[in-house]
Order: structure tokens, then C-alpha cells, then sequence
């Protein structure tokens, strides 16, 4: 058994290895394979005898206070730290390092262009502000050099607005991004001004932009001040049903998104909510609502459930699986926990065919520390191609880890 993880594994890894590394240096030579297989171990001793996730050796270990991980439509793997965005194969190679400033999120939609949630000084009236942005990269993991081609700064990238509030604008932050298959960008943003009657959008919002960086409209249905099953409270994360890898046909089309919220100032008994985006065929408008099927718990088919109250303490990302079982991942930085659900909202993983116990199995982990098992501020998540990666802030590591179904 351990012979044959061993030949599946490196098959997987050398599959997608080469695929990432054409793409900056060119095709890899055969005697390179053992190499492959030392960048992606997994330990036999280490394969639970139940379900749950394995890590693969060795973890990444070369940032500085790593914030984010994400793996793009180009193959490549982005890491947000105190130095700014690692580009590197998905083996861990570092290809460049691009230094957009106060870097936390990181996203890229079909075309290739990559999103950076960052900051960036600008000058008002002679007085400099520090103010959230996101910045558009072109060739971000290619041998050509790499070129920022829009800055979305706000104030200025919201329509709603047509002033400067100084140091109000410096309190808001950028939290997260995600794109669609149509390359439509999603924003999520937090900030202290959120009164509903104004003619601005509030600060704590959904900004949606078309493909050419046009902000055409914000969630204008979702609650910035009180708790409920569409709220935006202080949004640490956003993410789409839009996930690499890039497929000719059968991206999903769905302009769904879900949101994580982070305010610790109030109540929020929901904080990872699935917003439903909704299309009058007749109208043409476009709303944004609550999933309810999520309140649906069905006791007999799991025990624990994404719209449990109170599950979360303070989740700052989340990430969805393309795949068949898609998945949804959050984070949670006070718990230093990775949760797994199904779209269903149920809390845990499919079980093998051959159980005889058909409950989702709970496959969440995590708690504080420094082992395989435990992060120290756990603070972003991605999937990719049956790998689940987690940014482990304060132990400065990318953790990889495989369900233990996926490598029998």
C-alpha cells in the first residue's frame, strides 16, 4: 500500500509539476523525477487509519508572517507575506517576489490577471493617506517582466462616491477578492461608515466590478450594521464557485459568492454566510439574497453544520473546491482551525464507499501549536488539484495537506 501511495503520489506531482514549470522555465528532464518526489513526501506513519487529512512534506518555510495562499489558473502558487507576493511552482520553487505593499489577499480570474489586496500612499490636498487598494498584475508568473495595470484605490473605485473622507477612507480595508467565470470581480471591504440612508454605498459592502475594472453596483441587499443571514460585518474574506484549475468547458457559471465576518464588536451567530445571487428573467434585475436551504440540518446525514450558531470565532478565509465534492474550506484565526464542509452545509467529508456509516465524516482540524496538526494564527486556505494549503501566519509556513481517501 505504501508503495503504491508512493507511485500515485508521485505521478500527481510530477503531473502537475511539470505542467507549472513549462510555463516559466520550460519542459523538465527525467532525471529530475526524484527530485519531485522529495518536494511532495507524504509519511506512511503519518496516514490515519480513519478518514482525515495527511500532510505532504516538506511544509514551505521561507516567508515572513505569511497571510494568504492561493493557487492561480496559471498553476502557480501566490503567497501574501511581510515582503509581498511569492510566485512560485507548485513544488515550492520560487520564481519572484512582488512587492505590493501590506499585501493580505491575492486572487486571479481566467484571463491570467492577478489581484493583490494592498495599500498604497496617495497625496490630497498636500497631506499623504495611506489607503486600501487592489492592484491589477499582467504577467505576474511569466519570463516577461511583470506589469501592475490598474490600482483600484478607494475612494476613487467606487461609483457611489464622489468625495474624500481623509481619515475615514484610511479605516477602511480591502479583505478579500473573488472572480466569476465571466471575469466579474468581487471586493469585499470594511470600514466604520455604514449608514444605510446615504447615497454611498456603506462601507462595510460587496463591491462588484466587470471585467474591464468597472465597479458597477455593490450588494445593495446585505446588512453592513445587524446580524443575519445576509449581514456584512466587519468582512475579513470573500470567495467564489469560480476555482482553478482553467477548463475549456464546465467552469461554473454561478455568480453565487461566500462571505466570512469578522467584526468582534456585536453578536454574529452566522459568521460564513452563502449569498445568493438572484436574476429576475424578467426585469433583468439583479439582487442578492440568504441561501436558506443552508438552515436545513439534516441530523441523520451529519452531526455538525456550516449555519451551526455560534460555530466560529473568527474565520479570515474561505475557499471552494472545483471539483466533485466541492468543498468549502474556512479558517479560523482565534480557533487556529481548518473547517470542511459540503455545499450541503454539512459539516465533514464524504464518507468511503465501502462505510458502513454514511454520515459525513469530520475531517477539521487544527488548534494552537507548532506540529503537523496545529498553526499559530491560521490565516489563509486554498485548494488545488486534491491539495488543501493553509497559510500558518506566526510559524511563517505554507502547510499542505490530502485527505487520506485521495491517496489509497
Amino acid at each position: 500500500m505504501v508503495h503504491q501511495s508512493r507511485n500515485f503520489l508521485l505521478a500527481v506531482l510530477l503531473s502537475v509539476v511539470l505542467n507549472s514549470c513549462s510555463f516559466l522555465f520550460g519542459s523538465k528532464k527525467d532525471q529530475e523525477v526524484d527530485q519531485v518526489f522529495e518536494q511532495g513526501r507524504i509519511d506512511p506513519n503519518l496516514v490515519p487509519s480513519a478518514v482525515g487529512y495527511v500532510p505532504i512534506l516538506p511544509f514551505f518555510t521561507h516567508y515572513i508572517n505569511p497571510v494568504d495562499v492561493y493557487v492561480g489558473f496559471d498553476n502557480m502558487l501566490y503567497v501574501c507575506d511581510d515582503l509581498g507576493v511569492h510566485v512560485s511552482d507548485i513544488s515550492g520553487r520560487e520564481y519572484r517576489v512582488i512587492p505590493i505593499p501590506n499585501a493580505t489577499k491575492i486572487v486571479q480570474d481566467r484571463r491570467l490577471f492577478t489581484y493583490v489586496c494592498g495599500r498604497v500612499s496617495v497625496t490630497r490636498s498636500g497631506q499623504t493617506y495611506n489607503l486600501p487598494a487592489v492592484y491589477k498584475i499582467m504577467n505576474a508568473a511569466t519570463r516577461s517582466a511583470y506589469t501592475i495595470i490598474d490600482t483600484l484605490i478607494q475612494p476613487d473605485c467606487d461609483a457611489s462616491r464622489n468625495n474624500f473622507r481623509g481619515s475615514d477612507d484610511e479605516k477602511i480595508s480591502f479583505t478579500g477578492m473573488a472572480t466569476t467565470s465571466d471575469n466579474t470581480l468581487y471586493i469585499s471591504r470594511s470600514g466604520p461608515r455604514n449608514d444605510q440612508a446615504a447615497f454611498s454605498a456603506p462601507d462595510n459592502a460587496v463591491l462588484i466590478f466587470d471585467a474591464s475594472g468597472l465597479n458597477t453596483s455593490y450588494a445593495k441587499e446585505l446588512n453592513p450594521n445587524n446580524s443575519s443571514l445576509k449581514s456584512v460585518l466587519g468582512l475579513t474574506g470573500i470567495t467564489s464557485f469560480c476555482a482553478p484549475p482553467q477548463v475549456q468547458f464546465g467552469m461554473n457559471q454561478s455568480k453565487d459568492f461566500l462571505i466570512i465576518q469578522g467584526d468582534l464588536s456585536q453578536p454574529v451567530e452566522f459568521r460564513t454566510l452563502w449569498i445568493k445571487h438572484n436574476l429576475d428573467a424578467g426585469t433583468g434585475e439583479t439582487t442578492y439574497g440568504q441561501n436558506n436551504d443552508l438552515l436545513y440540518m439534516d441530523t441523520t446525514k451529519a452531526s455538525r453544520f456550516l449555519y451551526d450558531s455560534y460555530h466560529f470565532k473568527h474565520p479570515v478565509d474561505v475557499c471552494i473546491s472545483p471539483d466533485k465534492n466541492g468543498y468549502i474550506f474556512v479558517v479560523d484565526d482565534v480557533l487556529d482551525s481548518v473547517f470542511v464542509f459540503t455545499q450541503a452545509g454539512y459539516e465533514g467529508v464524504n464518507a468511503p464507499a465501502t462505510s458502513a456509516n454514511k454520515k459525513q465524516i469530520i475531517a477539521s482540524f487544527g488548534g494552537h501549536g507548532f506540529d503537523l496538526f496545529h498553526f499559530k494564527k491560521c490565516s489563509g486556505v486554498a485548494y488545488y488539484n486534491k491539495i488543501l494549503y493553509l497559510a500558518d501566519k506566526e510559524n511563517n509556513r505554507i502547510c499542505r495537506y490530502k485527505l487520506s481517501t485521495d491517496i489509497e
